[in-house]
């Protein structure tokens, strides 16, 4: 199958890893090997293959949600000396942002949309004079740092011209 090459992640003490299942050549190569969770012999077909450490497909389990990391990706995470899948990871180590909506947290595995540096839960990715919510394909302006609907935008723009320019008003007084 495959061979796991383990990369220092950015954090320090943070490596992630992939994990592979490999075939088990024990009978080919009379070399044994020791399960690195369970600390027994391999003797199943395949084996798992992570840290350059060997796993039973059943030891090799986030330390949090307990999910067989064979099963959830190739890559795991381990940091105070947990080991963890992607998801329990960020949502302990992740770092985490505020929504340019409402100035709450957005943890750091949740789904979010962005318009430039700014970041907003998808249920705040609303127009904030209307409150309309987007749909995928629908235009949006960020104006002032809000997001603001095409209806809105255009409205605020031709305010925005009457201002400048007060003898545009006149035809509207009479």
């Amino acid at each position: 199958m495959g061979h796991t090459t383990v990369t220092p992640n950015t954090p320090a003490t943070t490596i992630q890893s992939s994990v592979s299942a490999t075939a088990n050549l024990v009978a080919a190569t009379g070399l044994a090997k020791d399960c690195a969770g369970c600390g027994k012999r391999i003797t199943e077909r395949f084996l798992l293959k992570a840290l350059d450490i060997f796993w039973h497909e059943d030891c090799l389990k986030c330390g949090c949600c307990d999910c067989r990391l064979g099963e959830v990706g190739s890559t795991l995470y381990t940091k105070a000396n947990l080991i963890l899948c992607k998801r329990d990871y960020l949502r302990l180590f992740g770092t985490t942002g505020y929504c340019a909506a409402c100035n709450k947290v957005i943890p750091a595995f949740e789904m979010v949309m962005r318009a430039k540096n700014n970041v907003y839960h998808l249920e705040c990715f609303a127009c904030q004079q209307c409150n309309h919510r987007f749909c995928v394909g629908d235009r949006f302006y960020l104006c002032d740092n809000k997001i603001l609907c095409e209806y809105d935008y255009e409205e605020r723009l031709v305010f925005a011209s009457m201002a400048c320019n007060p003898s545009s008003l006149a035809h509207i007084r009479r």
